[in-house]
């Protein structure tokens, strides 16, 4: 290639390269929201037969008992097991916090059994309804914001087409956690821990490469 051609290569491919970068430093924040946002899974709310409170912090909680007294389902159900953290049992500490806000006894249910995943939490849930509830079809999924894509999927997997999943995330301004997720350290690991799970996820439950176990974690 004569050298002013290659020059003029070399310069026209300079000129995108900054236009680029540019762009992404000028719409970085939107950029940035679009990548949490792709996490991001809110339905519209109608009453179904059971929530479902993935195990966390107690905001999920008090969120939930929000929508079972707006009467959005029949029955609250806790799972998680053991939490180190906190020390203390989901199930049981869930039932507490219910009770306190006036929830009636027997619209709570639990399983304390242990659990590494989300995943197993959705297996939990699974295996009440059909030994308890066999007559309910739809389930209200109570999590954080950018827990929803996950989510979504594993209790689709989990509970499959017929059942109805209505995806209700914790308003961001009834948590810690930040929108804008790159002014916060703790809310920037969530969303970068997130990607990694949907990977993860998507090797160990969607291709069923059951090795991959011993790397499970909630």
């Amino acid at each position: 290639m004569p050298l002013s051609k290659r020059n003029l290569v070399i310069s026209i491919i300079l000129i995108v390269v900054i236009i680029l970068l540019s762009t992404l430093l000028i719409f970085r924040d939107q950029i940035r929201l679009l990548i949490g946002g792709y996490l991001l899974v809110q339905d519209n709310l109608y009453p179904v037969d059971v929530i479902h409170v993935i195990a966390g912090d107690d905001y999920r909680t008090e969120y939930a008992i929000q929508l079972y007294k707006q009467g959005y389902a029949k029955l609250l159900f806790f799972t998680g097991g053991w939490c180190v953290e906190h020390e203390y049992f989901h199930g049981e500490h869930g039932l507490e916090l219910a009770l306190e806000a006036g929830v009636p006894r027997e619209a709570v249910a639990y399983d304390e059994t242990q659990v590494m995943s989300t995943y197993d939490e959705a297996l939990l849930l699974k295996k009440y309804l059909n030994e308890k509830q066999p007559s309910y079809q739809s389930v209200m999924v109570v999590s954080d914001q950018f827990h929803m894509r996950r989510s979504q999927w594993t209790y689709r997997h989990i509970l499959g087409k017929g059942f109805t999943i209505i995806m209700a995330p914790v308003p961001f301004n009834q948590t810690p956690i930040k929108q804008q997720w790159w002014t916060d350290a703790a809310s920037q690991k969530y969303v970068e821990d997130e990607y990694k799970k949907m990977v993860y996820y998507f090797f160990r439950y969607q291709l069923n490469l059951k090795w991959l176990a011993i790397f499970d974690k909630y």
